[in-house]
């Protein structure tokens, strides 16, 4: 007998394990509007799982985070296919643990099917630095392509795609629009000029020592929270933008010069240890700033 129903009120994990602990062999059929993905169980065992161009854990992953849509178990249905090689524990575990992030990426990405372009910065100063993961995602966006679609064109998963643009969100490199929306035909792709650093505004002597030194004092506080949250193994990435910054500040920058220097830190936190702990760190940083 076929078992099925709503995932908006049984979620997907706590399904497949209730009849992996029947042992049964069979065919989950996943519905959500015109997206349709497929996970074959073999004697109780996860062992091939489809999502339209995604197969195997990717696949599993990608339907677990499903908050709405139908599913329809049907038993007997087998598959010689082994895309999965993982233990339904560690799989669902992992799965839990990507739908934790999904709430995080999700504040700033609701949709994959939204599009990203590139954010016009006139006035910015200091250097863009991006890693190769980013240089790789920001090489895909054309204004036309969504998240998922560049993903797929970078030979990522949607989920790491996701993790890199939260990123650049977050330091106002990137944002997102609805498809078929008017694209920002002004925003530039970052170019030389954009990594040019451009010269200081000079202030008045007296003027620039007091907010030099409340500046500094708040940068010193940046730098300590964040070696704090991100321990060592973002120690020195933390002291290489707060020396930036400083030098900065020495030549008569203004705040910027810390909101760079946090927006860079924030970008390599997502990526060292995820959006969650990022989302936090930023959270404890704006009572400094």
């Amino acid at each position: 007998m076929a078992f099925q129903g709503s995932l908006a009120e049984l979620h997907l994990p706590d399904i497949i394990q209730l009849i992996s602990v029947s042992g049964k062999t069979g065919v989950f059929h996943l519905v959500d509007g015109n997206h349709r993905g497929q996970i074959y169980l073999q004697e109780g065992k996860i062992v091939h799982a489809e999502l339209e161009d995604a197969s195997g854990e990717e696949a599993v992953y990608a339907l677990a985070i499903w908050s709405q849509g139908e599913f329809k178990f049907e038993p007997g249905v087998a598959t010689e296919l082994r895309t999965i090689s993982k233990s339904n524990t560690n799989l669902l575990m992992e799965a839990a643990r990507r739908l934790d992030e999904w709430r995080v990426l999700s504040k700033k990405i609701p949709s994959t099917d939204l599009v990203p372009e590139f954010v016009a910065q006139e006035n910015r100063e200091g250097q863009i630095n991006l890693n190769t993961s980013e240089w790789l995602i920001l090489s895909k966006i054309d204004g036309q392509r969504n998240l998922k679609a560049i993903a797929a064109a970078s030979g990522l998963s949607v989920f790491d795609a996701a993790k890199i643009l939260y990123g650049l969100i977050a330091t106002n490199l990137i944002r997102l629009r609805e498809p078929g929306g008017a694209g920002s035909a002004a925003a530039p792709r970052p170019g030389p000029a954009a990594t040019a650093a451009r010269p200081a505004v000079e202030r008045p002597a007296a003027l620039a020592a007091a907010a030099g030194a409340e500046l500094l004092a708040k940068l010193n506080k940046v730098r300590d929270i964040c070696i704090t949250q991100l321990g060592a193994v973002g120690e020195s990435v933390v002291n290489k933008h707060y020396q930036k910054a400083r030098v900065e500040l020495e030549r008569g920058a203004g705040a910027e010069a810390i909101e760079e220097a946090v927006a860079q830190i924030a970008r390599a936190a997502s990526i060292l240890k995820g959006p969650t702990l990022t989302e936090a760190l930023l959270e404890q940083l704006k009572t400094i700033r």
